[in-house]
């Protein structure tokens, strides 16, 4: 039965796309990167190679979950480094807690669970699909897209968002069961069942574990914080935006991909 459990959201927390790297400094003095996604040939998403080695050193203190609102494919294109070559996390969540996986296999209980909880307390996702076509401007849009048949996102031209409009759509879906976060370019509509933590809270029963440590940057990642025993958020994302805190969660001042080999370091501390 492990002591530690530790719990990470992917995206602007472990790893970072080239355009949130934030490297804001010269050239010559910027940490070497180890690219973990490659898409279509291309190497989509880095860590620094420090964050690599701190995340192969907790990985072989205590079993690390990535929590992810990636889709399970979107997931798997990601390979984190570990204490071996072959290492696979032994359970990791894909769609905002909609998928379990253990060992990288599709945990069909919670796929039932996760059903049943989605058609008892939340709107069908038709109805909120419908809602965005036509909410949605063509003019700021580029992208309608559902995730795994179990949320929707946009993908908008940020700047040219009216004014209110983010404001007006998560009140009509929190009416309906839903919550809205906008992250970077993507405007996500998830069913509020659909959480981090529940899926924290159905992993850390099963391991057995007595503490939790996690990380996450974005309003879909709080509830993910407030279930740890000890966590931290960058100082990017909405979490950082709209000076988000809660009790015993550190918030960093470090952005970008120096943010992520800080909170790997944090973490370690701990384990140590």
């Amino acid at each position: 039965m492990p002591q530690f459990l530790v719990a990470s959201d992917l995206d602007r927390t472990l790893v970072y796309s080239n355009r949130a790297l934030a490297l804001d400094v010269p050239d010559r003095l910027a940490p070497r990167l180890l690219a973990v996604e490659v898409h279509d040939g291309k190497a989509l998403s880095f860590m620094t190679e420090q964050a690599a080695a701190l995340l192969a050193e907790i990985a072989a203190l205590a079993p690390v979950v990535p929590i992810t609102t990636r889709t399970r494919a979107q997931y798997e294109r990601i390979h984190l480094p570990g204490p071996t070559a072959d290492w696979i996390p032994p359970y990791a969540v894909c769609a905002n807690g909609g998928h379990l996986l253990v060992d990288g296999v599709p945990d069909q209980d919670w796929q039932r669970e996760i059903r049943t909880r989605l058609d008892e307390r939340s709107a069908p996702l038709p109805e909120v699909v419908e809602h965005l076509a036509l909410a949605a401007d063509p003019e700021w849009t580029h992208k309608r897209r559902v995730a795994d048949e179990l949320f929707a996102y946009l993908v908008v031209e940020r700047a040219e968002l009216p004014p209110g409009w983010v404001e007006n759509l998560t009140a009509w879906c929190a009416e309906r069961g839903w919550t809205v976060s906008l992250q970077g370019r993507k405007v996500y509509a998830v069913p509020a069942p659909l959480s981090k933590s529940a899926a924290l809270e159905e992993v850390r029963r099963r391991a057995g574990a007595r503490t939790v440590l996690a990380a996450g940057d974005s309003l879909l990642d709080a509830e993910l914080l407030l279930a740890a025993d000890l966590a931290w958020r960058p100082g990017h994302g909405e979490l950082a935006e709209t000076g988000w805190t809660a009790p015993d969660v550190t918030a960093l001042t470090e952005t970008g991909v120096g943010a992520g080999e800080e909170i790997l370091r944090q973490m370690l501390k701990h384990l140590r």
